[in-house]
């Protein structure tokens, strides 16, 4: 038998999971919570700041794949690491890196080891919010083509943003950064010993998704557009890579000192690296016509097109890119910068039941209420709105409450909202002739909360399917590393011995489902109202209108 892993890298840990590459078979896993910052995230006082420290990376890497390895030789008779034939990687991302002429990660270094400008740029840090405006400003007016590609908004979580923003902020670090690299291509590159700027391979998910890579135009934006943003951008521009690649590419061999580490057996490939919903959507089997949602702290809404066909440009998704999901295949990436965050917020910093009080308990009260009954309505932007608005400065509200509201009518009215601007992005692809045939879900939350899944179920009028997988995002990095290892032939053949569905599926309650219908108009207009600058709409009805509907739900 023939074993590939997957390595997972999310916002606060790192995972490492050992795949059958004939059957799908899962043998043995493991997790490394980082170790720097708070549940792996470096805070400060400002609440857009968020990085992560690249020691963790490497840490992790050794930690979570000797421990993975342990568990597959208690899984399986017989087993053994010399049987790894390719390793996958997914990141964070948009979560570049400065690096020095070497590779090495300016952090890792002893004059910039405490500098948070120095780290990894998480893929939640907003920072660059004036400079994503800037750059936004500049590509209207000398290269629209790149908006088109982007949703029509440059984004502060993204690539380009917050480069810039440490050129105004920490211009110490930028100066003494060669170059910067996404951590979808500098984790990979450190396995494989190709770290060094001009040796390693770019991810064209992380290029094109978030750095305006493409190449009708020559690959990243033109030295002349990058100048005007400031010269030093564009002498940056002259150190980054010149071609992007997508995983059916091996970035390189596991190295030597890596195989010691780890007691993989050196020389086995590692693919090109790629974000971790992109890959979570390879783990769920995506196909043309079926979306999957991978959803956690935030989600990331994928849907893949073959290359043959024609698409309209449309506003607000994350990219259309061809090869970021599947090869010879356009990858359209959407989403909501927080979801599974949100409801956090409420039960971690509101403590409506106290220290003591959490998840399950919400969950169980509001899975008793029926919908519209609370009068609540929710806005699901806690983090800045990802799709379709494109602005982080907008953020939550929570409309209808009286003095008889409940924690959990409050809760299940966040679950709601977050359902809403699921259904206002499906809504967007196919107003633009992206057809939604199914949806397939993954992640924590599509796991582990039921509530959740009926509620969106109801609200997005879907039947709601699961990965097979619980850890689809590790599993499509395995399925990229058998690829790349010549255990399959190409990534279909792999998704189709190695992937899967539950056999649990969500079905919509017609009920349920005409009553947020009506909801739902109500959210549009709150949608519009606060988050365009085009609505001519009246909030007046709104509050009465979501009191009509609790007292026809509740009679």
């Amino acid at each position: 038998m023939k074993y590939t892993i997957g390595l997972d890298y999310g916002t606060n840990s790192v995972r490492a999971l050992i795949v059958n590459v004939a059957t799908g078979a899962e043998v043995g896993s493991a997790v490394h919570v980082y170790s720097h910052g708070k549940d792996g995230v470096i805070l400060s006082s400002d609440p857009n700041l968020a990085r992560q420290h690249p020691a963790d990376y490497l840490e992790g890497a050794e930690i979570t794949i000797k421990a993975a390895l342990k568990a597959a030789v208690k899984t399986v008779r017989g087993f053994k690491p010399s049987q790894v034939v390719g390793i996958g990687v997914d990141t964070t991302g948009s979560t570049p890196l400065p690096v020095d002429q070497d590779g090495v990660a300016l952090a890792m270094t002893k004059k910039f080891a405490k500098h948070p400008a120095a780290m990894a740029w998480l893929w939640k840090d907003h920072t660059g919010v004036e400079e994503a405006g800037e750059i936004t400003a500049l590509a209207r007016k000398m290269r629209p083509q790149y908006l088109d590609k982007c949703g029509g908004i440059y984004s502060s979580e993204w690539f380009f943003s917050k480069v810039l923003h440490c050129l105004r902020t920490s211009p110490e670090v930028f100066d003494a950064a060669t170059t910067w690299v996404e951590i979808a291509d500098w984790i990979p590159a450190m396995l494989t010993g190709t770290q060094k700027p001009g040796a390693y391979k770019a991810s064209v998910c992380a290029a094109g998704h978030k750095a305006m890579y493409n190449d009708d135009w020559g690959g990243y934006p033109d030295v002349k557009f990058l100048a005007k943003l400031d010269p030093k951008l564009a002498q940056l521009r002259k150190q980054l890579p010149v071609k992007a690649y997508d995983v059916s590419e091996p970035a390189g061999c596991l190295t030597e000192d890596w195989a010691r580490k780890t007691g993989l057996t050196a020389g086995i490939p590692v693919a090109v690296g790629a974000f971790d919903c992109h890959l979570g959507a390879v783990g769920s089997g995506i196909v043309p016509g079926r979306l999957v949602k991978t959803i956690g702290t935030s989600t990331c809404d994928l849907m893949v097109a073959t290359a043959d066909r024609k698409l309209a440009d449309i506003p607000g998704i994350c990219g259309i890119v061809k090869g970021s999901v599947l090869p010879g295949c356009y990858g359209l990436e959407a989403g909501q910068s927080a979801v599974g965050d949100i409801f956090n917020w409420f039960v971690n910093y509101i403590e409506p039941y106290g220290k003591m009080g959490g998840h399950a308990h919400l969950t169980k009260e509001a899975a008793k209420l029926k919908p519209g009954a609370s009068g609540l309505l929710a806005l699901d932007w806690n983090n800045g709105n990802r799709t379709v608005l494109v602005d982080q400065r907008l953020t939550g509200l929570l409309v209808g409450q009286t003095l008889y509201t409940t924690p959990a009518e409050i809760y299940r009215a966040l679950i709601e909202a977050t359902a809403f601007g699921a259904l206002t992005i499906i809504n967007r692809f196919e107003a633009h002739g992206v057809t939604v045939k199914e949806v397939v879900n993954c992640g924590g939350i599509a796991e582990k909360n039921p509530l959740v899944m009926q509620i969106y179920a109801d609200i997005l009028g879907r039947p709601m399917k699961v990965s097979r997988s619980a850890q689809t995002c590790a599993l499509g990095s395995a399925v990229a590393a058998a690829v790349v290892a010549g255990a399959h032939p190409n990534v279909a053949s792999a998704q189709k011995a190695m992937t899967g569905l539950k056999a649990v599926v969500y079905s919509p309650d017609p009920a349920a489902h005409a009553v947020y219908q009506q909801v739902y108009e109500q959210y549009r207009e709150l949608h519009d109202a606060f988050g365009t600058a085009t609505w001519k709409g009246n909030l007046h009805g709104v509050m009465k209108q979501l009191i009509a509907i609790r007292n026809q739900a509740r009679t």
